[in-house]
């Protein structure tokens, strides 16, 4: 099956239709549906005609995936999106119209990079008529240094809805389980009664059980730390800003501008790429954040964690977040030296070779290892999963890690190109 059916199959499932009601049952319902996968001159052998908002969508999927495949009288079965923006943004309103908004956002993603039409994000007509979603960010990002002066509101207007849809669905959660860690990190040896963490304290008095009485005496009390204005962590987070990476930037600005609402936690947030940039006073503004970054260009890790490390003023509070696939283009030694001695210093060290939905990207496995076993496992991440890897670094406990598998890597053993 390829691209072009698969994303058919999807759209034409039963549930996935949008605007079109099922016209049929039994035989004639499954040739119609094989019709839609298929499509193509004299409806490829299932004998079925289209009509109505049935051959709207057939046109709106043959104008994507059909470009150069023919009917059997040699011709061209693809109409295409062409060149024209009109043309684009009525394609657009179609596949809203019949499509749900998570086959609508994979159609666009095919189109920018099956039929070139990135440079058409240029023009104000087209971000106004797009499906806003991550991965339209990154193209956006990519691209904004080339923007005209007229596009630009519009995509921070894009962006922005985006990150808003994004905070939205973090930040409650995020808030809540990093301000439990940090108040159990903070333990207390003479609590008063309502924080005495009553697990711990009675784990740490097994020896003292009385059988005759059943009873645990606790010679030792364990309590959470209260809440307060104090600083108590200092995380910072060193975002590899290369063009593979753009899912992750984007929600890396979004969880740093959480991290730094935090009064508790004060967040450093470092990009890079061949040079390394500071956002850190822009973290009020995710937005402002993305639109800081350069998307693409090589990478030097080791120089980045130079940068960090030049930065930790207080080691045992501290969290360093890298967030690289590790292709390192700087010097390899040095960088796993570097990682090796902020370790050594107590400094909570995470890798994440991706924090998108993605799965596990592309990365060098090599580099993988090597972080592992200095006590440093590097593994993608999903945003619904950052808060417990956060909490776990914080309480100095051992991060939970998604399981990874051999056909959900692509990892390769040089240098990704610049």
């Amino acid at each position: 099956m390829n691209e072009g059916t698969a994303i058919g199959t999807t759209a034409v499932s039963g549930t996935a239709i949008k605007g079109s009601a099922v016209d049929g049952t039994g035989h004639d319902e499954r040739l119609r549906r094989w019709r839609l996968v298929l499509g193509g001159g004299e409806a490829d052998g299932t004998g079925r005609s289209l009509a109505g908002t049935d051959a709207a969508m057939d046109g709106a999927l043959t104008a994507l995936y059909g470009r150069g495949r023919t009917t059997p009288e040699g011709r061209d079965r693809s109409g295409g999106l062409g060149g024209s923006v009109p043309s684009v943004a009525r394609w657009l309103g179609d596949i809203r119209t019949y499509f749900p908004r998570s086959v609508v956002q994979v159609m666009q993603r095919d189109a920018i990079d099956r039929l070139g039409l990135s440079t058409l994000l240029l023009e104000p007509e087209m971000l106004e008529a797009v499906e806003a979603d991550v991965h339209l960010v990154g193209t956006l990002l990519s691209l904004h240094k080339a923007m005209p002066e007229t596009t630009r509101e519009t995509a921070r207007a894009v962006v922005r809805k985006v990150v808003d849809d994004l905070e939205k669905r973090l930040t409650t959660r995020t808030r809540a389980t990093l301000t439990g860690a940090l108040d159990r990190s903070a333990r207390i040896s003479r609590p008063r009664h309502r924080d005495i963490d009553w697990d711990r304290t009675i784990r740490a008095n097994l020896k003292n059980y009385l059988p005759e009485h059943r009873t645990v005496v606790p010679e030792r009390l364990i309590g959470h730390g209260r809440a307060s204005r104090a600083v108590k962590k200092d995380v910072v987070l060193c975002l590899d800003q290369s063009g593979s990476m753009a899912a992750s930037v984007v929600y890396a600005s979004v969880f740093g501008a959480v991290l730094a609402s935090m009064r508790s936690i004060a967040t450093r947030l470092v990009v890079f790429d061949t040079a390394v940039v500071d956002l850190t006073d822009q973290l009020d503004d995710p937005v402002d954040v993305l639109f800081g970054t350069q998307l693409g260009g090589g990478t030097d890790i080791n120089r980045a964690l130079a940068y960090c490390q030049a930065r930790i003023t207080r080691p045992a509070d501290t969290v360093v977040v890298l967030i690289s696939d590790l292709y390192e283009g700087g010097i390899r030694d040095e960088m796993l030296k570097r990682v090796a001695a902020m370790k050594a210093s107590g400094v909570q060290f995470v890798a994440l070779l991706a924090l998108s939905d993605e799965g596990t990207p592309a990365y060098d496995r090599e580099h993988a290892a090597a972080l592992a076993a200095l006590g440093a496992p590097a593994f993608a991440c999903t945003p619904d999963l950052f808060p417990e890897v956060m909490a776990a670094a914080i309480e100095k406990r051992p991060l939970p890690q998604p399981a990874v598998t051999e056909e959900a890597t692509t990892p390769r053993d040089s240098p990704e190109p610049t």
